[in-house]
């Protein structure tokens, strides 16, 4: 582990000193600690990103709309950049600790993220109703909770592991769709990839969100670089990220830890929880008229078939995988 190890090692202390060099630099120290709230926020929120699919954006997007008043364009490009430092932070710390991860499904998860994300950026985002998407992607989050709630039991019993071959276009929907989610709200990708390990290939919740949360880092990163080269980030989105950034770098891989001690039940339990009040913050943001209670109840049916339509396929996908991977003798 010692040789791995020493990437996240030497991933840290580089950041750390070009953060001092920065803060230096720039003379913007006491801007910076003005801006101790959001790395308040981002304590809880590193560990939220590191120990469930959710992305430290979840916690991130409703504080700052909502309680620091923030647009919900510098929210989306703070979450992009927080979770670039402190998602793959964890990445390398799971690398680290030889934490297995499907290389296929990832890869083709981050080719499907760039083009969600830049299709979702420069076409979709400006032209549809920011609150039908936030719905949207609420509902699925509500649907996926009350889906493996209701079967519980098999779900923390999963063992399964992505196959070695044939994954990689699955990443790859799954990764368009998440990007086009995260170009509007900075998260998705997380989520689309453990609904695909866990209903799909039956995988075991800790693999799933270690998948997710490497997922996720990659997305980040590419979308922070997408709008740092449309060159959109505000003064103040910058302010927050180095103020919270010291603090998640470490916060985040402290929950990838976490899913390795926490049984997989209260894992369970906890990203359902976590499914719901995302629900409810974001109804009660967005949902005032009769119109959108009827778009909030087709989403869930919509969503509710789609997702038991992917626990069927895994169902019956499983034996094969599983045969496939006795004769591959993985």
């Amino acid at each position: 582990m010692g040789t791995r190890m020493r990437n996240w090692t030497v991933f840290v202390t580089t950041f750390l000193i070009a953060w001092l060099i920065l803060i230096v630099n720039c003379g913007c120290a006491s801007t910076v600690r003005a801006h101790w709230p959001v790395t308040l926020v981002m304590t809880l929120g590193s560990v939220v990103a590191g120990s469930t699919p959710m992305g430290g954006g979840s916690v991130a997007f409703p504080i700052l709309v909502l309680a620091f008043k923030r647009s919900p364009a510098s929210a989306r490009d703070f979450a992009f950049l927080i979770q670039s430092v402190g998602m793959t932070s964890a990445l390398l710390f799971m690398i680290g600790r030889k934490v297995w991860l499907p290389g296929r499904l990832l890869a083709g998860s981050a080719f499907g993220s760039a083009l969600g994300l830049i299709s979702g950026t420069l076409w979709f985002a400006p032209h549809l109703p920011e609150s039908n998407v936030k719905l949207l992607f609420s509902c699925f989050w509500l649907s996926f909770a009350m889906l493996t709630m209701a079967r519980h039991m098999e779900i923390s019993s999963l063992q399964g592991r992505v196959p070695a071959g044939g994954t990689g276009w699955i990443g790859f929907a799954a990764g368009l769709i998440g990007g086009a989610i995260a170009s509007i709200v900075g998260i998705g990708v997380e989520m689309t990839i453990y609904a695909v390990m866990v209903l799909v290939f039956r995988s075991d919740l800790r693999t799933a969100i270690a998948a997710a949360v490497s997922a996720g880092a990659l997305a980040s990163i590419e979308g922070a670089a997408l709008h740092g080269i449309i060159a959109d980030i505000r003064a103040e989105t910058v302010y927050d990220w180095i103020a919270a950034a010291p603090v998640v770098i470490f916060g985040a891989p402290i929950g990838a830890r976490l899913v390795t001690i926490l049984p997989r039940g209260k894992l369970l339990y906890a990203v359902s929880g976590l499914c719901v009040l995302q629900f409810l913050w974001t109804f009660r943001q967005t949902v005032h008229s009769g119109a959108e209670w009827r778009f909030v109840g087709i989403a869930m049916l919509a969503e509710v078939s789609v997702l038991l339509s992917l626990y069927q396929f895994g169902r019956r996908l499983t034996p094969q995988y599983n045969r496939r991977q006795l004769q591959e003798g993985t």
